[in-house]
């Protein structure tokens, strides 16, 4: 990889993550000035020749989703009216997923708009981790890279006795997911039927599998206000199973999800990297937190030499 013609740069969302992948690249930050007029405006100055370069923009849209979207979209101008040759937009974790189709009349499709935007801004490549629904690649006109975080996240849950453990889906959405989590752990299946009566509320009706005696492995792409999680995991404890810990790879842990994890049943919840905890959440133990930057890293170090990244996909 030449790192001559390679350029890495991040907003305010995560450059945490932004620098422990240029440290697995072995390769300097990008300088860029992301910061806030007073009335709010977002001002974006780069801060090194980029002309020419293929550039790596590193932005997941977490909370506040907003304000990071539109770093997001203002540095790809930038990078774009200062000549760079492509621009890859990394965004780990992509805001706006859950909204990818009309559930009722006269909704949006914000996760199309989305896309959009960030193709009509200068993007040329997007780069994403673990998206809501695959669907969403197809909203996109340019080329989609999808990784998942089951590399990483499964190293961890191979730690337990393969013999008592029990994946579970915590909806019928999640199944293909959580059974291919358990074919490589060689473990059981268990899905739970829940009915949500309103959004970020769910109501646990009854689980299908046997989860009695077994250490039960909640699996889910987020954990946003964790109300989901965390009826779960009383339900498998209720159904007889020996404890439950949870993973899930965006750790969004919006409104009560700090208290409600902290005060629930579960021992654990294993999640990466890809949105940064807040002060809260980094206080608290049952939260483990793994790094999806070498997995990252390498996907972009091949997207940049031009080799394939579907060995990645898995």
């Amino acid at each position: 990889m030449s790192i001559n013609k390679i350029k890495i740069f991040t907003g305010n969302a995560h450059p945490a993550l932004a620098q422990e992948i240029c440290d697995f690249l072995n390769m300097p930050l990008g300088r860029a000035q992301v910061r806030k007029f007073s009335d709010g405006e977002t001002f974006v100055e780069i801060g090194e020749n980029v002309r020419g370069a293929d550039v790596f923009v590193i932005q997941p849209t977490c909370p506040p989703v907003n304000d990071h979207l539109m770093e997001l979209l203002i540095m790809i101008d930038a990078l774009r009216r200062a000549s760079a040759r492509r621009i890859t937009a990394v965004v780990p974790y992509y805001g706006y997923a859950r909204q990818d189709r009309k559930a009722a009349p006269r909704v949006p499709i914000s996760a199309k708009l989305v896309a959009d935007i960030i193709t009509t801004a200068g993007a040329r490549r997007l780069l994403a981790m673990d998206l809501h629904a695959g669907q969403i690649q197809g909203f996109f006109s340019i080329p989609v890279d999808h990784l998942f975080a089951a590399p990483v996240l499964l190293r961890h849950l191979q730690e337990f006795p393969r013999d008592q453990v029990v994946m579970v889906s915590p909806d019928a959405g999640g199944v293909e997911r959580t059974r291919a989590f358990a074919k490589r752990l060689g473990a059981e299946l268990a899905i739970i039927d829940k009915r949500r009566e309103k959004a970020n509320e769910s109501q646990v009706m009854n689980i299908v599998g046997n989860v009695e005696g077994k250490i039960a492995i909640l699996l889910d792409d987020m954990v946003d206000t964790a109300g989901t999680l965390c009826n779960a995991a009383e339900a498998l404890l209720e159904n007889g199973a020996k404890e439950v810990h949870a993973c899930a790879t965006h750790p969004v842990l919006s409104g009560p999800a700090v208290e409600r994890i902290q005060n629930s049943c579960l021992k654990t919840l294993m999640v990466t990297n890809t949105i940064p905890l807040g002060e809260k959440a980094k206080k608290l133990d049952k939260i483990k937190v793994f790094t999806v930057a070498p997995l990252l890293g390498e996907a972009i170090s091949r997207i940049h030499d031009d080799d394939s990244v579907s060995s990645l996909f898995v």
